[in-house]
């Protein structure tokens, strides 16, 4: 029997928006995992969308590339939690174990009759021009354009994105290191796409954001760990997913979003990860509806 229902038939609209919705969450609950990437495959798929329309590529090809970006980690499910939420820097035993997501995340999608759509970003977005990426080692000519992309706004995002060891760099640091890299690490085309995109102030309004106008908040204990939804408002609570701190959110003295602690510790149904079906909605609605209105998803 096929790991996925409805392989070989074909599916209408309602059908494919349910398959598509079901990968998205999967992606969603698995980066929920490691407190220090709220927000990341949001931010990975609106850079990427961002990037290939800089780039001129077609309506089809974004939508496409946005709906990668969000898939990109899939595999990490299969990565251990003392791995992923490990405060401290990996031993290279433990990067070897990393390094496994990619293929992880390709062998999940086999049989999936929406894997067309992200294979390509999931199994080769860590893969470099001068073949020192992994999991194949493809040269330059050989790695699948979505992945080109998408590993360069993943490299930004993880860039730019605090870790309990060190803090996110300023964006113009992690745009002079791609610069740095292009050919080597990066894609030469669209590393030089990118690299304009900070002349249109487009990357300020996504780096540190969860959404689109909500920024990441801070833990006093943490950092930028606290993931506000867009339907929450003033006197909603949210949950440090490090420390287990109760925050309560706020209006500060500019009407900016604030969360202030509450001193209470969550509990572990508190902890709990749950899709954001808003967000996801949203998706669906957006680059993920494009992909079958454009004739990627058959109908």
């Amino acid at each position: 029997m096929p790991l996925w229902p409805f392989t070989h038939r074909r599916h209408d609209p309602n059908d494919a928006q349910q398959l598509m919705h079901t990968l998205l969450a999967m992606a969603w609950v698995v980066e929920a995992r490691d407190p220090y990437t709220g927000g990341h495959l949001w931010r990975v798929s609106r850079l990427a969308e961002t990037l290939a329309r800089r780039a001129g590529l077609g309506e089809r090809d974004i939508a496409r590339i946005a709906v990668g970006g969000f898939l990109h980690d899939l595999g990490k499910v299969g990565i251990p939690d003392a791995i992923l939420r490990k405060p401290d820097r990996l031993t290279d035993d433990e990067f070897d174990i990393i390094r496994t997501h990619p293929a992880i995340g390709a062998r999940l999608l086999a049989g999936h009759p929406l894997a067309a759509l992200a294979v390509d970003a999931v199994l080769s977005h860590h893969e470099r021009p001068d073949g020192k990426g992994y999991p194949a080692a493809l040269g330059a000519d050989d790695i699948p354009r979505d992945a080109r992309i998408i590993g360069i706004c993943d490299a930004f995002d993880a860039m730019t994105s605090t870790r309990p060891y060190r803090k996110g760099m300023p964006i113009e640091t992690a745009l002079n290191i791609i610069r740095e890299n292009l050919g080597a690490q990066f894609d030469t085309r669209f590393g030089e796409h990118f690299l304009n995109l900070a002349d249109t102030g487009v990357l300020e309004h996504i780096a540190g954001h969860a959404d689109d106008g909500i920024p990441l908040l801070d833990c006093m204990m943490c950092g930028p760990t606290l993931v506000a939804r867009r339907e929450q408002t003033t006197g909603d609570t949210l949950f440090c997913p490090q420390c287990s701190g109760e925050y309560r959110l706020a209006t500060g003295p500019k009407g900016q979003l604030e969360a202030r602690q509450t001193g209470r510790v969550a509990s572990a149904a508190d902890l709990a990860p749950v899709a954001d079906s808003a967000l996801i909605e949203r998706f669906l609605n957006g680059a993920a509806r494009s992909a079958w209105a454009s004739g990627i998803i058959d109908g």
